[in-house]
């Protein structure tokens, strides 16, 4: 592949797939839907906290635990300082989960996490000593960058939805394909043209990622539990926290740091919490049909 090439999707086909993905998450959101949520204040609160503590937190952590080197150590950080993805929308809606809950605990964490992200990025290039092969990282614009691919289009579907509510359905339809197929775009993109970083890699980082990711749904799920929700609200915590942005995650590592060496933590992590939420799935369904 070109070195055009390359950048045409760096700077370009990983943004504009994000913002359509955001989009159509705005599409399916009214200000009600937040009332209503915010309603049962444990449930949302159990998910920011899992989603914007906890996550941090365990990515931290993990680094540390598997002594990885410093590039894949920030890899790890940055999936657990982005929020959480339409894809876990997604998967909440094939699990019937609470989907309501899941659409705006990812509108939530997405407009946070603009705020949260940028600062914690940049610590996170210093406390790994990768200042000098990192580009120097303005706070302010990527807060206003983040803003731009993510609150934006949210915005402008939402009010799209409120203003032509006929028309925000039949381009919900069409767009909702549209998460899984920019994600798993995106994955392959950086698969295929690091696919000797992601088989070199593979053994390293693979098992702190795949206990990031049991970690994470345990996270969700002990949350919830804890704070009392229902059991189908404690599934959608567990989906909601373990499944990350990869997308975002991914910009992060591609257009603002110019690293393919970062995504290959999002490459692999992309795969096993699609995985690992699908044997979720499979187990809450064997306990409900043997309640």
């Amino acid at each position: 592949m070109s070195d055009a090439m390359i950048a045409f999707i760096n700077t370009t086909f990983v943004p504009v797939g994000l913002m359509l993905i955001m989009f159509s998450m705005g599409l399916t959101l009214k200000l009600g839907d937040f009332a209503q949520v915010l309603k049962n204040g444990r449930a949302p609160l159990a998910g920011l906290v899992g989603q914007l503590l906890a996550m941090p937190l365990l990515g931290l952590a993990i680094g540390i635990l598997f002594r990885l080197p410093p590039e894949l150590a920030l890899g790890v950080f940055i999936l657990g300082i982005c929020p959480a993805g339409t894809t876990s929308n997604a998967l909440t809606f094939i699990a019937r989960g609470n989907v309501a809950l899941a659409v705006v605990l990812t509108a939530l964490s997405s407009l946070v996490t603009v705020f949260s992200i940028p600062v914690l990025l940049d610590w996170g290039i210093t406390h790994f000593g990768l200042e000098g092969t990192a580009p120097a990282l303005s706070i302010v614009d990527t807060m206003l960058q983040l803003a731009r691919i993510t609150v934006l289009p949210v915005a402008v579907g939402m009010l799209i939805c409120r203003f032509a509510p006929e028309t925000a359905e039949k381009l919900s339809g069409w767009l909702r394909p549209v998460s899984m197929i920019v994600l798993f775009g995106v994955i392959a993109f950086a698969v295929g043209v690091s696919a000797e970083m992601v088989l070199a890699n593979l053994l390293g980082v693979g098992p702190a990622l795949l206990v990031m990711n049991i970690a994470a749904m345990g996270a969700g799920l002990g949350i919830g539990y804890a704070c009392k929700v229902s059991s189908r609200d404690a599934m959608t915590l567990a989906i909601e926290v373990g499944v990350q942005n990869v997308t975002l995650a991914t910009f992060l590592t591609l257009t603002v740091l110019d690293s393919l060496s970062l995504a290959v933590t999002q490459n692999i992590y992309g795969v096993l919490m699609i995985v690992n939420t699908l044997v979720l799935v499979r187990w809450f369904r064997a306990r409900r049909a043997g309640a």
